[in-house]
């Protein structure tokens, strides 16, 4: 049998680079030539009496409703805590994913690095102790595949906290996270940037807006955006990514809409597999009686460059997002409208890590002898001798979506209760291919202080060991406001799943001989074989309810208590047959469980919204282990705290935006998580802060800055010994002036981390890898529109 081998140079991405801008600025320039066409006849000139109109400036920071149809009511009416990271903040601070996006929420990051060679990729967040990259949405629907996901095409991120299982179904215990896409309007506009930074960064985007015909509401709007960056502080990585997202509205003054929204994205990074943590904080080397000088030698190690790159030419990280959405809308009544969105999505990700291993020296069990690990010395005294071994990380995935969902909304009395009512069927097929990949020859090992990247890894190729999830839903739900009078009113929410997980994975033929198990085609060639596919399925029944009580108009006070679950499966499409794994076909739903008690005021004007909750969310159904080997689940995770905001103008030139956590996290039942012995959960940090706030002078020119905290964080359990268990608390501050030139143009200039602070961004399971935050850095960005 004949096998194809297949080599990636990191050089790729540089050849197709080229013609991207020029995609772009074509499309751009086509579209700006389509007002000839699409224009009416011009009207007869009428003089009109000149009328002077003066209004205050907003910064854009003001609280807006939460896009999707089934929160009824404004964001201080409803009894849960959520945050809105609004397009004007994105774009003052550079935010270019939604990763930094999220750096405006307090607690929410990718603070995890992967467990040992395997290292996170896309959207990797935790957000209140829990992983939630598989609960990341896209106007209310799923986002599926592992990607950096891009904000050229974004109005706004809405960050829900505590369990979202009522709101969009399977979720993460702790919450949910959507993207807002921008949709036409009737304003003809045009507007985009250009801009430059530390670590090579260069960006183009382009945001046209165009209505086509007055009379029946019709417009286009394209989105569209270039950029071929490095990473400051760090050697060879790469984020070059291109994408378009055109849009078509239909019937925008009438009572019956329809919005098509397309979007490809095409990524071609080189991935980071971190930085080594020798010499950090927190290292500390065994002793080694065989090895005299181990311990002394490593813990004096210094400490290894934050810009080090460990990985080879061969690396690379190829992403290709499609997207389409059809949505319609009719008004049926006043105050009642219908709405239907089908949506097809599809994720393509081809990746390539050349990883690292530093494992040091390792004992055998039986005779207690230790022998060199991964992490290689042949002289402890001249650290430039100093090798560790790599290993091949791949992954070649594709994730596909097709949804159809519908929603009804209206507002009717029983009596003297005031309704508000949310209702909709969901249905959804979600499903994960994963391509198995063999690799063959010899992986180089890497220097330790003076890494060289130019190396290619042995070829791989798809070995026939696949593995296919698909789940299909069937979903129903209602919310109701209920309002008794001007004080009092009650929020409920209830949904109802049907699920059904289908797994398959293909076997791994290993053996030469024909009585091996993996089969034998009629040839008598060694093939390999389906497993016997696992099957998952059942009804889950989510709900929240919640009771309101306005002292004041502009004001709040609530209690709510929520439940959503996870069932096996649902966070990845793969079932297990091992007995302690919760993909297990046999396990039980995971359950979370969110009581809350918080409070929400409007002020100035409605131009600034302060918040502050009470929370504590009890997760269940956790594998447990026993010491007779006995696995059930019993286990239980538990977190609460305190969450802060606040958002919005403090003037009509001056806006803020800021958010305080503090979390307590514990294993309440089931095996400690954190290396440390502790009970807490890992890569939580227990206190954070987030605030940036921008003032606009009369006179064109605007400053602003932020600050972002956030406490140590505890990594996971393993075998791992001698490094960081943990990671220093870290203070960031970044900067921003902007001048606008003329009413078309304006400059400017971010600067991160103005006291280039070092510190550890995430760590992995094991402790050997991190990810430092950005050093020092800075970008200059041009802004205009018409």
């Amino acid at each position: 049998m004949t096998t194809q081998t297949y080599i990636k140079s990191r050089k790729h991405g540089a050849a197709a680079a080229a013609p991207k801008a020029g995609l772009v600025a074509a499309t751009a320039i086509a579209v700006l030539g389509m007002p000839a066409l699409a224009q009416n006849a011009p009207a007869p000139t009428v003089t009109l009496k000149e009328v002077t109109v003066e209004a205050p400036r907003e910064t854009g920071y003001e609280p807006s409703q939460l896009s999707s149809p089934k929160f009824t009511q404004p964001l201080v009416n409803t009894t849960q805590t959520i945050s809105v990271v609004k397009e004007q903040v994105m774009k003052e601070q550079g935010a270019t994913t939604l990763t930094e996006a999220l750096r405006n929420v307090p607690g929410v990051g990718t603070f995890y690095a992967g467990e040992n060679g395997n290292t996170s990729t896309g959207d990797a967040i935790y957000m209140r102790g829990f992983d939630t990259s598989s609960s990341i949405y896209v106007d209310g629907v799923r986002d599926v595949g592992a990607l950096s996901r891009d904000v050229f095409n974004t109005d706004q991120v809405e960050v829900t906290k505590g369990p979202a299982g009522t709101d969009y179904g399977r979720s993460a215990p702790t919450g949910a996270i959507n993207m807002v896409t921008k949709q036409p309007n009737m304003t003809d506009s045009f507007g985009g940037s250009l801009g430059f930074g530390s670590g090579s960064y260069k960006r183009t985007t382009i945001d046209l807006n165009r209505s086509l015909s007055h009379d029946n509401g019709t417009a286009f709007r394209l989105n569209a955006m270039v950029q071929d960056a490095g990473v400051a502080g760090r050697d060879e990585v790469k984020n070059d990514r291109w994408g378009l997202a055109p849009s078509f509205a239909f019937g925008l003054n009438t009572d019956t809409r329809v919005f098509l929204n397309l979007l490809h994205v095409k990524q071609s990074n080189v991935p980071d597999g971190g930085v080594l943590t020798l010499g950090l904080p927190g290292y500390s080397a065994p002793d080694r009686s065989n090895y005299p000088g181990y311990r002394s030698f490593l813990n004096s190690a210094s400490r290894v460059d934050s810009s080090n790159f460990y990985g080879t030419a061969s690396d690379h990280d190829d992403v290709t997002a499609d997207m389409a959405t059809l949505r319609l809308e009719h008004d049926i009544a006043p105050g009642t409208t219908v709405r239907n969105t089908t949506r097809w999505g599809q994720t393509k990700q081809n990746y390539l890590l050349s990883a690292f291993m530093a494992t040091g020296y390792s004992q055998n069990a039986t005779t207690g002898a230790w022998t060199p690990g991964s992490l290689l010395t042949p002289n402890p005294a001249d650290p430039s001798t100093w090798t560790m071994s790599r290993n091949i990380n791949t992954k070649d995935q594709v994730n596909r979506i097709l949804t159809n969902q519908t929603n009804l909304t209206t507002a009717f009395a029983t009596g003297s209760i005031k309704h508000s009512l949310s209702t909709g069927l969901e249905l959804t097929r979600e499903e994960q291919t994963n391509y198995g990949l063999a690799t063959t020859g010899v992986v180089p090992t890497v220097s330790i202080y003076h890494p060289d990247s130019s190396v290619s890894l042995p070829s791989y190729a798809r070995n026939g060991a696949d593995s296919k999830g698909t789940t299909d839903t069937v979903a129903l739900y209602a919310f109701d406001t209920l309002q008794f009078n001007d004080q009092w009113q009650a929020n409920m929410g209830l949904r109802w799943d049907h699920y059904k997980t289908k797994y398959n994975a293909m076997a791994v033929c290993t053996a030469t001989s024909t009585t091996q198990p993996c089969g034998t085609n009629p040839a008598g060639t060694v093939v390999p074989t389906t497993s016997d596919g696992l099957q998952a399925s059942g009804n889950l029944v989510s709900w929240k309810a919640g009771l309101l009580y306005k002292p004041a108009p502009n004001g709040s006070v609530y209690v709510n208590y929520a439940l959503s679950q996870q069932p096996p499966g649902g966070s990845n499409f793969a079932l297990s047959a091992a007995a302690n794994n919760a993909g297990n076909p046999n396990m039980a739903p995971q359950k979370a469980k969110t009581a809350e008690v918080g409070t929400k005021w409007e002020l100035m004007d409605k131009r600034m919204l302060l918040t502050g909750a009470l929370f504590r969310t009890e997760i269940t159904n956790e594998i447990v282990t026993d010491s007779d080997g006995t696995v059930s689940q019993t286990g239980k995770k538990t977190v609460q705290g305190l969450e802060l905001g606040a958002t919005g103008q403090i003037t009509p030139a001056w806006g803020v935006t800021a958010g305080y956590t503090i979390q307590n996290t514990k294993v309440d039942t089931g095996a400690n998580v954190a290396q440390d012995g502790s009970s807490g959960l890992t890569y939580t940090p227990k206190n954070a802060l987030s605030l940036w706030s921008s003032y606009q002078f009369s006179s064109g020119l605007a400053v602003g800055g932020g600050a972002r905290y956030a406490s140590g964080l505890k990594r996971g359990t393993d075998g791992a010994v001698g490094t960081p268990n943990f990671t220093e608390s870290y203070w960031v501050f970044d900067a921003l002036a902007s001048y606008r030139i003329n009413k078309n143009v304006d400059i400017q200039l971010n600067l991160y981390n103005l006291f280039n602070k070092r510190y550890v961004a995430a760590i992995n399971k094991s402790g050997y890898r991190y990810f430092p935050g950005i050093p020092r850095s800075a970008r200059v960005t041009a802004n205009f529109s018409f």
